[in-house]
């Protein structure tokens, strides 16, 4: 009977390891933006990605947690300018962090912004070589009340007006992670505490989500978007009723289009912008492929002008259930800060 049991827990121990073995395997697959969105809540419909190291590198900037907020400012202006900050939810209180809280972007690897219905977070991952105990410090400092266990909810509130006008309200509450270098916020302590659960050993994001996401490559910046959230916030229906009625015509003209499972928009390393679109089957893609090239290429209502103004269509291609768009975006043109909001008329449902 012993000889059984111990064969028993041999098997479940085996069992335990090949489990964590494989969560750990995940964890080290796929891009940054992968690995966030495996980090973020699973009721996600909007994710905003900034990676920040990769934005310092292509900008040629070098910042880290000492520097200062003039060259700071400088680094984010730089940023603005090339359309790869748009999707941050610290921009604004940038100064603030860097000087008081010691993170910020001069210092953070990348930054996810992930908002629902019911509820917001930003998850930061900082390098590895951050002093999380410097950060508990920074917090006790500036009046924050510790948690009781390590990764609970620092919480802050009504605090952030006494340290600095500019920070945003998804600074109220925070949650230090040390062991997997990471700092989440928002601007409310449950749903923050739930998120840090769900950080740890979930699924992430809506498969949905996550496809579009793979399709993405490893961007600066990117939007992405459920489904539902598209076809609500990118529709025509936002339009003014000329341009809809000019809307309607094009889409008539371009000839079918189907409502989209998932929506990313994103900046890669090169500057140019992808574009991928999830579709219910590999049908719908290729048959959306045409119907979405030919609304790239034409007038932009709801946005005024035509999108030629604002890119040039380098192809457009359906792979499985999956169309992706590559752009090249014309000098000065914001692509993805103009066209991640709507009306979009080749996003449109």
């Amino acid at each position: 009977m012993r000889k059984r049991l111990i064969i028993v827990a041999a098997v479940v121990v085996a069992l335990a390891l090949v489990a964590a073995g494989l969560l750990w395997w995940r964890s080290q697959q796929g891009t940054d933006l992968e690995r966030a969105a495996a980090l973020a809540p699973p009721d996600a419909e909007r994710l905003s990605w900034t990676d920040w190291a990769g934005v310092r590198r292509e900008l040629g900037v070098s910042l880290d947690a000492d520097s200062g907020t003039s060259q700071l400012r400088k680094f984010l202006d730089q940023g603005y300018d090339a359309d790869l900050t748009s999707g941050s939810a610290l921009v604004q209180s940038a100064p603030v962090l860097q000087a008081k809280f010691g993170f910020s972007p001069a210092s953070v690897d990348w930054e996810l912004f992930s908002q629902s219905p019911q509820g917001a977070v930003v998850i930061l991952h900082l390098p590895e070589s951050t002093d999380f105990g410097d950060l508990e410090a920074n917090l006790t400092d500036l009046g924050f009340t510790r948690p009781s266990s390590d990764t609970g909810v620092w919480q802050g509130g009504d605090l952030l007006s006494s340290i600095g006008s500019d920070l945003t309200p998804e600074l109220q509450f925070i949650a230090l992670d040390a062991e997997r270098g990471l700092v989440l916020t928002s601007d409310e302590p449950t749903y923050l505490a739930q998120a840090v659960k769900d950080s740890d050993g979930g699924d992430g994001v809506a498969d949905d989500l996550r496809q579009v996401i793979a399709a993405s490559g490893d961007p600066l910046s990117a939007a992405v978007y459920s489904g539902a959230y598209t076809c609500e916030k990118l529709a025509m229906s936002q339009a003014d009723p000329g341009d809809q009625e000019q809307a309607d015509q094009l889409l008539r003209d371009a000839g079918k289009v189907n409502p989209v499972t998932g929506f990313a928009m994103s900046v890669q390393p090169d500057r140019d912008v992808r574009v991928v679109l999830g579709f219910e089957n590999d049908d719908q893609a290729r048959t959306n492929a045409d119907s979405r090239a030919a609304l790239a290429a034409g007038p932009a209502p709801g946005q005024g002008g035509d999108f030629a103004d604002r890119f040039s269509v380098r192809s457009v291609t359906a792979d499985g259930s999956l169309v992706t768009m590559d752009l090249k975006p014309v000098e000065g043109a914001y692509v993805l800060s103009d066209l991640s909001n709507g009306p979009v008329l080749f996003a449109t449902c």
